[in-house]
């Protein structure tokens, strides 16, 4: 089986990109898929949230040198592509490559046949990371938070996907929107609103709701659903899971 490689990606940071990732990984490693996880930010959150030290081998490396990714294994099922503050100057390093865009892409390929999920959680950027990101995948969902700024900004996200459509990868698709962050304010509600009449069924039914777990679960080195199982932040993320995957499932149905 070919693995599927999905794009976690949204400009604005706080979004909730590195929480989504690890506890989706994480739930989809239990259900029995073997899951690699890529963190394509010099932040490094998603490997911090995973590992203590520093990797020998981390994706700049990779990227840089144009050699196989680095896969640590971090629970059963679940691998890691560490990053660190290195990634910061891989755009200057390989900016005038030939063909840059597609330089994570040549990595994952020949990984593909040894997972059944690949998940990039990338930077908050509109730059060449993300567009490798984007190169790379099939599909690309959103984290949001129901507020009015990182709602308006989703044009400019859009703007690039379209752009990487038509010039790099014509299979790209954008499996959906989330939002996370949530709670029953007025604002939340509009903003929900106004995405459902623009997006319509691009925007998933189960939302991540605000929860004080979800912020400690990386201090321990754990997703939401090991640290916290009966929370409602675990409980969030299993029913956004199981939406993620009856979306994928239906092939025939992609959104665009």
């Amino acid at each position: 089986m070919k693995a599927k490689v999905l794009s976690f990606c949204n400009h604005k940071g706080g979004v909730g990109k590195t929480t989504s990732v690890i506890s989706i990984g994480s739930l989809l490693a239990q259900e029995g898929y073997r899951v690699l996880l890529i963190d394509l930010d010099a932040q490094a959150n998603l490997t911090t949230s995973l590992v203590d030290g520093e990797p020998l081998r981390d994706i700049y490396t990779a990227l840089k040198e144009g050699k196989e990714l680095p896969q640590v294994e971090v629970a059963h099922n679940l691998y890691l592509t560490p990053s660190s503050l290195d990634l910061a100057a891989i755009e200057s390093e390989i900016g005038g490559r030939i063909n840059r865009e597609g330089t994570l892409h040549r990595l994952i390929e020949p990984l593909r046949g040894s997972y059944e999920y690949i998940l990039i959680d990338c930077a908050p950027s509109l730059g060449l990371l993300l567009i490798n990101a984007l190169t790379a995948s099939d599909k690309v969902y959103i984290p949001l938070t129901a507020e009015t700024l990182p709602y308006k900004g989703l044009t400019s996200l859009e703007r690039v996907i379209e752009q990487v459509k038509e010039y790099l990868n014509s299979g790209l698709r954008v499996g959906g929107i989330f939002f996370t962050r949530w709670n029953n304010r007025k604002l939340n509600k509009e903003v929900e609103q106004a995405a459902r009449a623009t997006y319509g069924d691009m925007i998933l039914q189960a939302k991540v709701r605000e929860n004080i777990p979800i912020a400690e679960a990386p201090l321990a080195k754990q997703s939401i659903v090991t640290y916290a199982p009966k929370s409602i932040g675990a409980a969030d993320y299993i029913a956004l899971t199981q939406e993620l995957l009856q979306r994928e499932a239906k092939s025939n149905k992609v959104i665009k």
